[in-house]
């Protein structure tokens, strides 16, 4: 009937056709074939069909190469091969169907050693080509029809098309008067007509076609081609040499998918009234499950039947075993389609991902500890023997309540870095979350169940991620945690930060606790002046100082620019940077205590030198002051001490987040009756600063020279220059007192002298902080001579004395004192 529609249709649509001379019925004995002797043959393999003989089937062939191949089949042997693709490497049961095994690739790599050939069968089925049709749209449509199967001996062609030597495999059939095999053959077509009566898929004329079929031998093939089953179990029904065993398993396979149209059936019967949305959701997850329930590949209960199993092999306590028990019996009770059932499945998979009471093993050689701490980070020497001191304790003591570690220092020294090079030297496991712009409790301790898409915190998140219950925890930027509606996470963070209460901490979505007194939590800083009072008690505050030119050249030659040439695929000989040109960057393109900006712009000429090599240009490779401000443009401005010959400008030491910087305050005189006012973006720290110094100076001008009749003829009016940064903080109190009697007295400053410190209405001088990033940005400034309070004398002994070449220190304690060593006489 295909047959004759085809011819019919070609002659109405006027389309070339072509048919073989010799075509044979639909159901022939090619008793012609010999099965041992080999054939040469073309090969085609096709995809999601396996072809099985006698049947016909048609092939639309759409690619060029497809077309030619079947061009030269019909022109040649007026058959071909057909072999099924395998497109996954998949490990099959094979002593379920009781074969020696599938014909892969991958069990017979002798015969396919080509990589085009990965994963083709090489069993399949010879068709004999029946028509040959042109169609309108210039595809190319082939009617085929099996006449036996056969085996790849061997390849002998792969392009363009594959061409085999073959052997034909002969069907093993039962004898005549096998009682067993006709009643197999009656049930076959018995089966296979009620299940087209029953799917309403199908057409009910199919049932007609089976009935009439006669031949044993086609029919099973015929069933077997047309049965809705996987591509791999088709072709284990192809390979049965046995005919019986083919039929065994064919009807097999059809009560399967009866027993599946019969259960979808009587699914259907019960919730065929009106149903909305959600229930029509629930029949198909329930018609789902009682399938895969009735073939064996899934359970329900199965599944919670896993989920116990695996409690069982968890190191927890009774307390967390009753729990999960709990919570298990209750997921078993709750209907799939409620919101509950997806909270409780990820409260069972929380509990049993959590690495309870696992820990790793620590490695407590202190000595490799500091090569590694060494090896990773250059200077910090007072950082690295804090963290040796802390391991040592930690080994001695084996517990860890001694205080948490907090890195505080400027961007890009380091800090984040730390942490991960302690979990390097004791060989436990890396966490890190940013705690930058959290507002929210819940973020660290978690959401209560009772909410849609709770989850639990972040902190047992990460600790879920490492695996272990003692990893190294980064806590990093502590200080840019926000106050927000739904709650206070500083609050939160005090539990987790507190050796004596988080080994049970609390977590809203577990609702149990979790020890984590075994975890090294390491928190890192820019600002301690945001961080909770409370927090901040519990945490152990280690300065992470800026770096010196010295210190930041020599990060560059053994960190930086090994990190960057490795990143951009270069060698060290392909570009060389001098320490002149890497001291040019730092000075002229960088204004950070940290090397943050440097590592931008050492990347940006490594990678001039990758473009050039990409691009097999000639380049530079030893790179010189020109190319510098050829590749990163014009050099900013070093921030240089200018002396001003000009009473009331006083030049300051200010600490920012990125660092130290020199300041000039800036006073003048105007007519007026003794007020005093500020200008400049400055804070209200500095505002008090400036009142502080002018009424200390009413109070005490017959000290300074001063005559009094000044405050009731004058207004002096301060100014910060750089509007546009905002400026605060009392260790600009010396400077501006400093200012106002210059202007007072018209005296100038003496020249390359900086100062810092805070003033009281008393006249003493305070000690400030930042002293090592302000005696940094002085140098850089060239300045020669600085002021500071007397009390800030031990910060200069933390500091290298290389670093401090060339710089004169005043220490005072009075204002007096400022001022005789700073107005010129």
């Amino acid at each position: 009937m295909l047959l004759h529609n085809l011819e019919n249709e070609s002659k109405k649509n006027n389309y070339s056709y072509y048919e073989s001379s010799d075509f044979k019925p639909l159901i022939e004995k090619y008793n012609r074939i010999k099965y041992s002797v080999t054939e040469y043959i073309y090969i085609l393999t096709v995809k999601n069909v396996v072809f099985f003989p006698d049947v016909v089937i048609p092939i639309t062939a759409v690619k060029q190469k497809s077309i030619n191949l079947f061009k030269s089949a019909y022109s040649t042997y007026k058959k071909i091969g057909i072999l099924t693709k395998q497109y996954f490497n998949t490990t099959f049961n094979i002593a379920k169907f009781n074969i020696p095994s599938l014909s892969l690739y991958s069990f017979n790599k002798q015969i396919f050693s080509n990589s085009k050939t990965k994963d083709i069968y090489y069993i399949g089925t010879v068709a004999k080509i029946l028509k040959f049709l042109i169609m309108p749209d210039g595809n190319t449509t082939v009617i085929l029809q099996g006449i036996s199967r056969f085996k790849i001996i061997k390849l002998i062609q792969v392009y363009p098309y594959f061409k085999a030597e073959i052997i034909y495999l002969k069907d093993e059939k039962p004898q005549k008067k096998d009682k067993e095999y006709l009643i197999l053959i009656d049930s076959i077509k018995e089966i296979a007509i009620k299940i087209i009566q029953d799917n309403y898929n199908l057409p009910s004329e199919s049932s007609f076609a089976i009935s009439n079929i006669e031949s044993k031998s086609f029919l099973i093939n015929f069933v077997a081609s047309n049965l809705n089953i996987e591509i791999k179990n088709k072709q284990i029904l192809l390979e049965y040499d046995f005919l019986k065993q083919r039929a065994i398993e064919t009807f097999r396979f059809l009560n399967i998918e009866y027993e599946k149209i019969k259960l979808k059936n009587e699914i259907q019967s019960r919730v065929r009234y009106d149903i909305d949305q959600q229930q029509k959701e629930y029949f198909l997850n329930q018609q789902i499950k009682a399938l895969q329930e009735e073939l064996g590949d899934f359970s329900y209960e199965k599944e919670v039947e896993v989920l116990r199993i695996k409690s069982y092999k968890k190191n927890w306590s009774k307390e967390a075993q009753k729990k999960f028990d709990r919570e298990l019996s209750k997921f078993q009770r709750t209907n799939p389609q409620m919101p509950e059932y997806t909270i409780l499945r990820n409260y069972l998979d929380l509990m049993l991902d959590l690495p309870w009471k696992k820990y790793s093993q620590d490695n407590y050689d202190l000595y490799r500890a500091q090569k590694i701490l060494d090896k990773d980070h250059f200077g910090i020497e007072k950082v690295k023997e804090r963290i040796i001191e802390y391991l040592s304790v930690l080994k001695l003591k084996g517990d860890l309540r001694s205080p948490i570690l907090c890195f505080y220092g400027p961007p890009g020294v380091g800090k984040t870095s730390l942490g991960r090079s302690i979990a390097s030297a004791l060989n436990r496991k890396y966490v890190r979350i940013s705690l930058g712009g959290l507002n929210d409790e819940a973020e660290i301790r978690g959401h209560r169940k009772t909410y849609i898409g709770a989850m639990p915190g972040r902190v047992l998140q990460s600790i879920k991620k490492a695996g272990t219950s003692n990893p190294v925890f980064v806590l990093d930027e502590i200080d840019k945690m926000g106050l927000g509606s739904q709650g206070n996470p500083s609050s939160a963070m005090l539990e987790v930060l507190d050796p004596e209460q988080n080994q049970e901490f609390y977590d809203n979505f577990l609702e149990m606790g979790y020890d984590l007194s075994k975890v090294i939590f390491i928190a890192t800083a820019n600002s301690l002046y945001t961080i909770n009072i409370a927090l901040l008690d519990r945490m152990e505050i280690i300065d992470m100082n800026g770096y010196t030119v010295e210190e930041k050249i020599e990060i560059s030659k053994k960190h930086l620019i090994p990190k960057q040439l490795k990143e951009n695929g270069l060698k060290s000989q392909d570009i060389i940077l001098g320490v002149k040109q890497i001291e040019k960057i730092i000075e002229s393109y960088t204004r950070e205590s940290g090397v943050r900006s440097l590592e931008k712009k050492i990347s940006k000429i490594v990678r001039y030198a990758a473009k050039n090599i990409a691009m097999n240009k000639k380049y530079l490779k030893r790179i010189n002051m020109s190319k510098i401000e050829e590749v990163l443009g014009p050099p900013n401005d070093p921030e240089r001490y200018e002396f001003i010959k000009v009473p009331g400008v006083v030049t300051g030491l200010a600490w920012t987040i990125v660092g130290g910087e020199i300041i000039y305050i800036e006073s003048t005189l105007l007519k007026g009756s003794g007020n005093l006012s500020i200008t400049g973006n400055v804070g209200e720290v500095m505002k008090e600063s400036a009142t502080i110094a002018f009424k200390y100076i009413k109070a005490h001008n017959y000290e300074f020279g001063i005559d009094e009749k000044m405050f009731e003829l004058y207004n002096i009016h301060i100014h910060a220059p750089e509007g546009g940064v905002h400026k605060d903080g009392p260790s600009a109190g010396i400077t501006m007192l400093t200012s106002i009697i210059s202007s007072f007295l018209k005296k100038k400053i003496r020249p390359y002298l900086a100062m810092t410190g805070e003033i009281t209405l008393r006249g003493k001088v305070l000690p400030v902080g930042g002293i090592k990033e302000k005696i940094l940005a002085a140098k850089r400034a060239n300045i020669k001579e600085i002021i500071l309070s007397k009390a800030n004398k031990k910060d200069i002994y933390d500091i290298k004395k290389v670093y401090l070449k060339g710089l004169k220190f005043n220490f005072v304690s009075k204002m007096n004192e400022v001022i005789d060593l700073s107005i010129i006489k």
